[in-house]
């Protein structure tokens, strides 16, 4: 074990005192592996920012919570949309009905969203979300204030003109004081400001997000925009320890009841849960990953056939002292692992470069999606290049080692 350690660490000597002295041509020699090493960081940068975006929203959907709508969530290629588009329109009623008469709901509450502009007495918005909400949102999802109070049932009755603000909005709206007890002008009407969200450094400015949302009492919204016309959702908690599966069977009960439908016709509804977005997206994922393995695969033989035929020259360029060393008693296994360990040497040099490269172009697709290049990713590449340098390394270190002694130190 001894001897092999020193005939490794020996190689290893050699081989980096080899691309050292031949630096240019090495990294001419890499550039498949590079693009290659650059194609696999970025893929799994890609998909590892669209995964964790993706999980980051799903997370506010909560796994325990439903959603009653008129539109499935899984609409992709072949969606009929003619099946749902004469479906008539959620309304809040639904939400009573599965609180009065559903098992497994813990609570359920009514959601309505349009998007207006904002004014305050010095700042204006162009763009914010308006969601009207029940009294009850908060028992269904989590509602983070950094300060005030969420209003009561009462407020939502009697349809007063209060809301909660995002933090952004707050920020904006109110640079240079407290934001509550200050009115705001939400599309032509004024709202006095009772709650401020925490911060959670997401969505953007008419593009949704709890920093650029505002929260007012459904009430309210429906007096002042309306929810005829409007897609309502009624969101229910499902009762801790009850499976979700019974719990949609159950509730699917209810709601076929408030809406008065007969055994034949079909549901006039769809309820929505996370799983149906994690189908959806599956598809996505696997396109990426499918398109990025093509490109990576192509990019790394190509790099991989460069380094093969280079370690070819090198076994040339020295094939006299591969005849000195075996003269004087090297063994075959040692001249293959001299030149094996030299193929994956260069390989390294190039999985060097790939990664270098790999770290601005995480940070540039991380200003589009949540992008993210973890160590894992890194480990996987360097373990390609040692895999690569290997595979193609193999034939030219074979040729060194099974080389004659006397015809190698004739070579001239």
């Amino acid at each position: 074990m001894q001897k092999f350690v020193f005939e490794f660490w020996e190689s290893a000597r050699i081989a980096v005192a080899s691309v050292w002295s031949n630096k240019m041509r090495t990294v001419l020699t890499t550039l498949g592996i590079i693009i290659g090493i650059v194609s696999v960081t970025g893929m799994a940068t890609v998909v590892n920012g669209i995964e964790k975006g993706f999980e980051r929203d799903i997370a506010s959907l909560g796994t325990d919570v439903v959603y009653i709508e008129k539109w499935p969530w899984a609409n992709g290629p072949g969606f009929k949309w003619w099946k749902y588009i004469n479906r008539p329109n959620v309304t809040e009623d639904l939400a009573e009905a599965l609180n009065e008469r559903s098992r497994a709901t813990e609570q359920a509450t009514a959601v309505v969203r349009t998007s207006r502009s904002l004014k305050s007495a010095t700042e204006t918005i162009s763009s914010a979300t308006i969601m009207g909400v029940q009294a009850n949102y908060p028992l269904v999802h989590d509602v983070d204030l950094a300060s005030g109070y969420f209003f009561n049932a009462f407020d939502d009755q009697s349809a007063r003109r209060v809301a909660i603000v995002g933090a952004m909005i707050a920020e904006n709206m109110f640079p240079f004081g407290n934001p509550l007890g200050k009115s705001i002008t939400i599309g032509g009407s004024k709202y006095v400001v009772i709650g401020v969200m925490v911060k959670k450094g997401e969505g953007n400015q008419g593009g949704g997000g709890e920093d650029w949302g505002v929260q007012i009492p459904f009430n309210a919204f429906k007096n002042q925009f309306g929810v005829r016309w409007r897609d309502v959702s009624v969101r229910a908690k499902v009762v801790s320890g009850f499976p979700v599966v019974d719990a949609k069977d159950e509730m699917r009960g209810v709601l076929r009841l408030a809406r008065q439908l007969d055994a034949q016709d079909e549901d006039d509804f769809e309820i929505n849960e996370q799983a149906s977005l994690r189908a959806q997206i599956e598809p996505i994922k696997n396109a990426i990953f499918g398109i990025g393995i093509g490109l990576t695969a192509l990019a790394l033989l190509v790099g991989g056939i460069g380094v093969m035929n280079i370690m070819f020259v090198t076994v040339k360029e020295r094939t006299r002292e591969i005849g000195v060393r075996k003269a004087v008693g090297a063994r075959r296994s040692t001249i293959l692992i001299q030149f094996l360990v030299e193929a994956v040497v260069i390989c390294m040099v190039g999985g060097l470069v790939g990664v270098g490269l790999a770290f601005p172009l995480s940070l540039i697709i991380g200003a589009v999606l949540p992008a993210s290049l973890d160590m894992t990713t890194v480990v996987v590449a360097f373990t390609i290049c040692v895999g690569i340098g290997i595979i193609f390394g193999l034939a030219p270190a074979w040729s060194a080692a099974k080389s004659a002694p006397i015809e190698a130190l004739r070579y001239e």
